[in-house]
């Protein structure tokens, strides 16, 4: 049967009030802009910092930089046009700052430095398309973006890959969430009209065409905005490890959970106290559902990857509990459609988005729909955004 499908993601209404940079900027030349995305992922959460395998992409919703030298030695002024918020730093004293944006920037510059790389003064005005907290990784966004862009700008020489894990240790440095590695690889890495099967371990990456016949991309989002730093995402991560640690004993070749397969773990089974039984069966067993989805997608079979999306969301939500009322009320919501094919919870959990697979033709009356019974149970409205599958940060020097 030739049946048309679309992934939809709901996402929060945020009105943004775009205004001009004050006037510590009016005689900004750029010289260099950035178009740095935000990333869905299609399955495979919480597997990344296990070293385990991903299904991401980059999406046409993104962080727009615009960077230009100053011409002074250490003085440096951000401005978000997004949020008329601007602050400075100074290269020579780069501190940890109590508005949790900043530091984003401020680890981004730190880790730069810490690799030896001479900057100077700089200004930066950027805009952003992506809702924080979301799930679709504008913190990836945000740091890759400038990371990027100070690259190019400052002729630092790093490669993509320098950049991805700078990136990544200025989110565990400055801002305090030990995520892994998948978001920065998909801002950076993702080219259009593809999705990567990327393996956390090694960074081998496969890119397959996101052949969806006549599909798009759209996400539910539950308005209920998550921080990873301040939510139970480090403890999950912290449970993995000790799960690891505990099975290492005798299992000395053991780093990661990779390494462990499901007779080993039900061997030390009694060895785990409290939730790690759970915690590590659920990274398992979701390591092999996104190999087994990836197959599926090249095959074109819709129907596998779907079942492959609601047996995600199930664990995500009873092995691993990392959902929340409103994200399963939204999946279970889709579960009855026949025209929608599979839906999970996306990103770190405890708020953010769904993402659904459905038939392109009943995206109007799904959204109609999930709305009114959204409202009825939550008293919120979601708003639909379609999104495409996109490269990866675009670089232009003026």
């Amino acid at each position: 049967m030739n049946v048309n499908f679309t992934f939809i993601i709901f996402e929060t209404h945020i009105n943004f009030q775009i205004l001009h940079s004050d006037g510590n900027f009016k005689d900004f030349k750029v010289q260099v802009e950035i178009e740095s995305p935000g990333r869905i992922n299609l399955i495979g959460e919480h597997t990344d910092y296990n070293q385990g395998f991903v299904m991401p992409t980059a999406i046409d919703k993104k962080i727009y930089f615009k960077l230009g030298k100053n011409n002074s030695a250490s003085l440096c002024r951000i401005y978000s046009e997004t949020y008329n918020s601007s602050f400075q730093l100074n290269l020579q004293k780069i501190t940890k700052s109590k508005n949790p944006w900043e530091n984003y920037i401020l680890g981004v510059v730190n880790e730069i430095q810490q690799l030896g790389k001479q900057l100077s003064g700089f200004d930066c005005v950027l805009k952003s398309e992506l809702p924080i907290g979301a799930g679709i990784s504008s913190s990836a966004a945000l740091e890759c973006g400038l990371a990027s862009g100070l690259n190019e700008l400052f002729e630092l020489k790093l490669s993509k890959i320098d950049i991805i894990k700078l990136a990544q240790r200025a989110e565990h440095n400055f801002v305090g969430s030990n995520c892994g590695i998948m978001d920065q690889y998909a801002s950076v890495m993702s080219r259009k009209d593809h999705l990567i099967l990327l393996d956390c371990e090694s960074l081998d990456a496969e890119y397959i065409p996101a052949d969806f016949r006549n599909c798009k991309i759209l996400l539910l989002n539950t308005r209920v905005s998550h921080s990873l730093a301040d939510s139970k995402y480090n403890s999950r991560r912290q449970e993995c490890e000790e799960g690891v640690r505990i099975i290492a004993k005798t299992h000395p070749e053991v780093k990661s959970l990779r390494d462990i397969d499901e007779q080993m773990l039900e061997n030390s089974k009694d060895k785990l106290p409290g939730k790690i039984y759970e915690r590590c069966s659920y990274v398992i067993e979701e390591n092999k559902r996104v190999q087994k989805a990836a197959e599926a997608i090249k095959n074109g079979n819709v129907t596998e990857f779907g079942n492959l999306m609601y047996a995600s969301h199930d664990e995500l939500q009873h092995k691993y509990e990392v959902s929340c009322a409103e994200l399963d009320f939204l999946v279970d919501f889709s579960r009855d459609k026949e025209f929608i094919y599979g839906a999970r919870m996306m990103g770190g959990g405890f708020g953010g988005c769904t993402i659904n697979l459905i038939e392109t033709d009943k995206i109007d009356k799904f959204i109609e729909e999930a709305d009114k019974a959204y409202f009825g149970k939550f008293g919120i409205n979601p708003e639909p955004i379609i999104v495409e599958a996109d490269a990866g940060t675009i670089i232009t020097r003026n």
